[in-house]
């Protein structure tokens, strides 16, 4: 896994991702299984699974993009019987 942390700080996760820690991503995490992350507004979702499954070695179910403000959010459902709460406390999200 390729996290940083620099005092409370988490920098991003990947080349091109950074976990998002807000109350709704807390609760999306909770209720369906789904990690966010704020990425490149060039990335394509196709390149965003194949970095999440590499980095944390799950099986991803689906993504999807928002581009909100010159911001681009990627909403990741996580497949199998992986939690995305164990993805989130393996980041130090939790």
């Amino acid at each position: 896994m390729k996290t940083k942390m620099s005092g409370r700080k988490l920098e991003s996760v990947g080349t091109h991702l950074k976990p998002v820690m807000t109350e709704k991503a807390v609760m999306m995490i909770e209720r369906d299984n789904t990690l966010v992350f704020t990425t490149s507004t060039t990335m394509k979702k196709e390149e965003i699974k194949k970095e999440i499954e590499h980095i944390f070695d799950v099986k991803v179910k689906k993504i999807r993009t928002l581009v909100k403000e010159n911001k681009k959010y990627a909403y990741v459902k996580i497949g199998g019987d992986t939690l995305a709460i164990d993805v989130a406390t393996k980041l130090g999200l939790m």
